[in-house]
């Protein structure tokens, strides 16, 4: 009996080992707080993912810029420096227009025609990043953009000089037509360009005010919704193509569930933080005329500038898109 125990205990650790040693664990760098719900949705992506793998995948997030910065997660995925990240895919639109899409001003405006655009352009979307080595397995909103500033703001020519962080192609377009200087900043680095001067506005979502206190330096929210950028996550595609067909469908389930999550809670966010900016102080109210009118001719014209740019593609992503 002793023998048979001494068997029974001995099988039971090979199959513990031969597990661990099946076992991955996946580094995800992320730029923004471990407060802000698109990493606080990751973490629990990566449980789901750990579940569902049965524990042969664990991956561990690396949230406001500490594995990578935001600038460099894509890179870093891309090249197998990370398996998975998360990005601002249209951070990256100056390596391909397509990854700009969800950034062309007053084309989708809502979480409804944000929803929309995505589905118009999620194939090509996929397609683009497979080039990069890289496989998409969810994609969650931020809440609509706003316009913030130090000051009372108009019209554009109230703007004009004025120190703006650009994050991406879109938002130093903005600067560009408005005549304001850009500088590029990530989030992870926004608070303190704000308390230096660095920049004095910026257009983002009530989220990234909320994340970096921007009510200690600046003044105003202009509720204009200009549009609805959109975080990506996405595999190496190396590392992808070395999962089973198990640990594949456990990423891609997941995703799918992050996905549904990420949305149900942005939504219900977007009037909170909203609500905080006011409650600390800040003047939160829509663009009035002429600010509004103006900010919306800058769409039309950058609508126009996506289309060229991005060709035969663009044109089928927008006409899918209007069609619906």
């Amino acid at each position: 009996m002793k023998f048979l125990n001494r068997v029974a205990m001995a099988a039971a650790l090979a199959t513990t080992s031969a597990t661990a040693a099946l076992a991955e664990t996946w580094d995800m760098p992320m730029a923004y707080p471990a407060t802000n719900f698109h990493s606080e949705n990751a973490v629990a992506f990566a449980a789901c993912v750990k579940d569902a793998s049965g524990g042969k995948i664990e991956i561990v997030t690396h949230p406001n810029g500490a594995l990578f910065s935001g600038n460099d997660i894509k890179r870093a995925v891309q090249t197998g420096q990370a398996p998975i990240g998360e990005r601002l895919l249209s951070a990256h639109a100056n390596e391909n227009p397509l990854y700009g899409i969800d950034s062309i001003p007053f084309l989708a405006t809502s979480f409804e025609a944000s929803d929309k655009l995505w589905a118009a352009a999620s194939e090509k979307l996929k397609a683009a990043l497979e080039k990069d080595n890289l496989v998409y397995v969810y994609a969650v909103p931020w809440p609509a953009q706003g316009l913030f500033t130090k000051k009372d703001v108009g019209s554009v020519a109230d703007l004009k000089g004025v120190k703006f962080r650009a994050y991406n192609a879109a938002t130093a377009r903005i600067a560009d037509l408005a005549g304001m200087a850009p500088v590029q900043i990530e989030a992870a680095e926004l608070s303190q360009a704000l308390a230096t001067g660095v920049v004095e506005s910026f257009i983002s979502s009530g989220a990234t005010g909320v994340d970096s206190k921007v009510w200690e330096q600046l003044t105003h929210f202009y509720d204009v919704q200009a549009w609805v950028p959109r975080n990506v996550v996405f595999v190496n595609k190396d590392a992808w193509d070395g999962l089973d067909d198990a640990g594949k469908a456990a990423l891609t389930s997941c995703g799918e569930k992050a996905a549904a999550s990420g949305l149900a809670k942005v939504k219900e966010l977007t009037g909170v933080y909203l609500k905080t900016l006011a409650d600390n102080g800040m003047k939160v109210a829509p663009a009035g005329e002429p600010l509004a009118g103006e900010l919306k001719g800058f769409g039309q014209t950058m609508t126009e500038e996506w289309l060229a740019k991005a060709g035969d593609d663009g044109k089928v992503i927008i006409e899918a898109y209007r069609a619906n």
